[in-house]
C-alpha cells in the first residue's frame, strides 16, 4: 500500500556501497513493508526512487524529517 508523505528535513539513503545521497525536500510516495520503505518522487522531468531499511525510515519519521500524511500504512 502506498501513502503520501513529505520530506521536511535532511533525509539520506545509500545505494549499495556508494556514498549517501540526500532526498530533496518535498512530496514523496511511500511504500512500506516489514523490511524496508521505498520512497518515490518526481523532480522536474526525472523520477527518483530510494529503498531504505525500515529502521532508518522510522527514525526519520520520529525525528520529524519525514512527515506522513496520515497514519503509517504497512503492507500485508
Amino acid at each position: 500500500m502506498t501513502q503520501s508523505a513529505h520530506i521536511v528535513g535532511k533525509v539520506e539513503y545509500r545505494g549499495g556501497d556508494g556514498p549517501a545521497v540526500e532526498i530533496r525536500e518535498g512530496p514523496v510516495a511511500v511504500s512500506i513493508s516489514a523490511a524496508d520503505a521505498t520512497l518515490s518522487w518526481i523532480e522536474e522531468e526525472a523520477h527518483g526512487s530510494a529503498a531504505m531499511p525500515i529502521g532508518d525510515f522510522r527514525r526519520f519519521v520520529k525525528e520529524g524529517k519525514i512527515r506522513l500524511d496520515g497514519p503509517v500504512q504497512a503492507e500485508a
